[in-house]
């Protein structure tokens, strides 16, 4: 197999999933991406990590 030159857009993918005459109820729109609001946790990075491997320090090891 040849490798591919450039990346295929959006629009590229779904028509060679779909077929060029898609469904209409579907559209491929661009430039629209909605910002995903953030959780406030109130942890840095590091005090997350911490508390997780103290979790996984009190788990009853696993039976064999």
């Amino acid at each position: 197999m040849a490798p591919r030159l450039r990346a295929l857009t959006e629009a590229e993918c779904y028509a060679r999933l779909y077929g060029r005459d898609g469904e209409a109820s579907v559209s491929v729109l661009e430039g629209q991406e909605r910002e995903r609001p953030r959780a406030a946790v109130g942890l840095s990075g590091e005090e997350l990590r911490q508390r997780f491997e103290e979790r996984l320090e009190l788990r009853e090891p696993e039976a064999a």
